[in-house]
């Protein structure tokens, strides 16, 4: 934790929608002049896509049929929490890049799947941004998300989060259902063992409800839209929060809890505007008398 140096982070699975927060995130740092480092969590990855077929052929062979990117063994996490505390004490650290395709791989003239060289975050940023799968986690040799000053968890309901994984890979990676169903069940142990348990350690929980059915998202046409949803916002620590400046400001939003608020799924970007400008502007007001 710190105040000279804040570490926000994003924690979310794949398919659940992190890049509507970070997109969120960056219209603030635009808008209040700040400069953030910016962290990738597939940089953090133990292996380049290549390595990764290997190590999980490696895996299957001793008996081990869920090796995936949601354990901390294809992942850095001790450097990912080494990374966190060394920014958070100086302000710096080093960061890479993951090449997810030719049009990332083609201004470094690599191959996509790889790794770009680690280098130093520049000097002089006002906070560092992280999002990811593991902004949040806890295993028995590290600790990330004690690290983070601001911890926020992106979490729709399953069967949503299935459907937009689904239609994700299907329609922009070319997976076919049957591929995308056994990556979802290799993935499963680490799913329920490394990711969820992140949901309950962050300070704040955006999840997505649908109010269309469901009820087999491996047959679905459509991803419901953000007008065919409602999100449920979990505060850790309500103090603090203008729950009544809320609700006035997001049209038809409700409490359901003393620390949770649901707003329409539509007014879900103008929801984390309000909830996190002032979050931020408190960070930086903090930083200054550090």
């Amino acid at each position: 934790m710190s105040l000279k140096h804040p570490v926000i982070a994003i924690t979310g699975s794949s398919g659940a929608g992190t890049s509507t927060v970070t997109r969120t995130f960056q219209h603030i740092f635009r808008r209040e002049q700040l400069n953030a480092a910016i962290v990738e969590g597939d940089s953090f990855h133990r292996y380049d896509r290549k390595a990764m077929k290997v190590a999980m052929e490696e895996a299957r062979v001793a008996g081990n049929d869920h090796f995936s990117h949601f354990g901390p063994g294809a992942n850095l996490l001790e450097e990912l929490e080494g990374l966190f505390k060394t920014y958070g004490e100086t302000g710096v650290g080093k960061v890479r890049k993951y090449l997810h395709n030719a049009e990332e791989a083609a201004p470094y003239k690599q191959d996509p799947g790889t790794f770009t060289p680690w280098e130093d975050i520049p000097a002089g940023t006002d906070l560092m941004f992280y999002e990811g799968l593991h902004g949040g986690a806890v295993t028995d040799t590290a600790n990330v998300a004690s690290r983070a000053d601001l911890l926020v968890g992106v979490v729709p309901i399953i069967n949503l989060e299935w459907t937009q994984k689904l239609h994700r890979d299907k329609n922009q990676r070319g997976y076919s259902t049957e591929a995308v169903v056994d990556t979802i069940l290799r993935r499963m142990p680490d799913y329920v063992n490394y990711i969820t348990p992140q949901f309950s350690r962050t300070h704040i929980n955006f999840q997505r409800v649908p109010t269309v059915d469901t009820s087999n998202p491996f047959v679905a046409r459509d991803v419901p839209t953000a007008d065919e949803s409602f999100v449920v916002i979990r505060f850790a620590n309500p103090k603090g929060i203008d729950f009544p400046y809320l609700l006035t400001m997001i049209h038809d939003a409700f409490m359901s809890r003393p620390n949770i608020i649901v707003v329409p799924g539509g007014k879900m970007e103008l929801a984390m505007q309000l909830i996190f400008t002032p979050l931020i502007l408190r960070m930086m007001e903090n930083r200054k008398r550090a």
